[in-house]
């Protein structure tokens, strides 16, 4: 069973969702499999268009039913240490940053999923678990190991976020 590690942070726009993970791989590694199209298929899925900060890219989500594709922007990206992307849809703008630290022998990721409407602020309950899990496929993508199984994270989570979300 997976154990929860995010954070809720309260900010001037609403709530940022948290969570962070260490890697002990170099930075530039962990920067691949978070933007090569090639890598990031094995724990999110492929995107296709042009990279850079301003651009608008596809993303397949391989892990969810039907596996499909939306469109996201590239806000930011900062190589090796920063991602910021969002993607718009009949709900609103969702918006993901994703920051790499070098800590020597090892690398620190932080997600945080700014979470700005009423209605995401309803959903941290599923959010949290699905970025829990998100966080743990990546992981299990650069260190090679077994994929986790998101009935592991949905719903055993859910009351761990409901609880730092209120």
């Amino acid at each position: 069973m997976a154990i929860p590690t995010g954070e809720i942070v309260v900010t001037p726009e609403g709530r940022d969702l948290v969570i962070t993970r260490a890697l002990g791989l170099p930075i530039e590694e962990v920067w691949a499999r978070l933007t090569d199209p090639h890598l990031t298929v094995g724990w999110y899925g492929t995107w296709e268009g042009q990279a850079g900060a301003g651009n608008l890219i596809r993303v397949q989500m391989r892990f969810e039913e039907g596996q499909p594709w939306t469109d996201m922007r590239i806000d930011d990206c900062l190589p090796p240490l920063h991602l910021g992307i969002s993607s718009a849809d009949q709900i609103g703008l969702w918006r993901l940053e994703v920051s790499l630290l070098d800590v020597g022998a090892a690398t620190e990721l932080r997600l945080v999923h700014h979470l700005t409407s009423e209605y995401q602020l309803a959903e941290i309950p599923q959010v949290g678990p699905g970025w829990e899990y998100y966080a743990d496929m990546f992981v299990a993508a650069c260190t090679h190991t077994e994929l986790p199984d998101f009935a592991d994270y949905y719903p055993a989570m859910s009351g761990y976020y409901e609880q730092r979300a209120s």
